[in-house]
C-alpha cells in the first residue's frame, strides 16, 4: 500500500513536467462546437480542440473576446525514407 501511494504522489508531482509548454491565443470567438472553439487572430482563424472538462471562466460565446492557453503535443510520428548515407 505505501508503494502505491508513493507512486501516487509521485506521478502528482511529475505530471506537470509531461504537460509539456503551455501556448496561448488571444482574439474574437468566430465559432464554438462542443469539440472546439475558433479564434480569430489577424487574418487566421485558429481551431482549438476542447472538451467538457476544458475549464472555462467566463460566458464563452461568439464575438466575445478570450484568450485560450493550449499545448502541442504529437499523435503520430511516421519517419520518412530519406536519402541514403555516404
Amino acid at each position: 500500500m505505501n508503494k502505491l501511494l508513493g507512486f501516487i504522489l509521485a506521478l502528482i508531482v511529475t505530471a506537470p513536467a509531461f504537460a509539456g509548454k503551455t501556448y496561448q491565443v488571444t482574439g474574437p470567438v468566430v465559432e464554438i462546437t462542443d469539440t472546439a472553439v475558433v479564434v480569430q487572430k489577424g487574418k487566421e482563424k485558429w481551431e482549438i480542440a476542447k472538451s467538457a472538462s476544458t475549464p472555462v471562466k467566463g460566458d464563452l460565446q461568439k464575438g466575445s473576446k478570450v484568450t485560450v492557453e493550449y499545448t502541442m503535443s504529437a499523435t503520430n510520428i511516421e519517419v520518412k525514407p530519406g536519402a541514403p548515407k555516404k
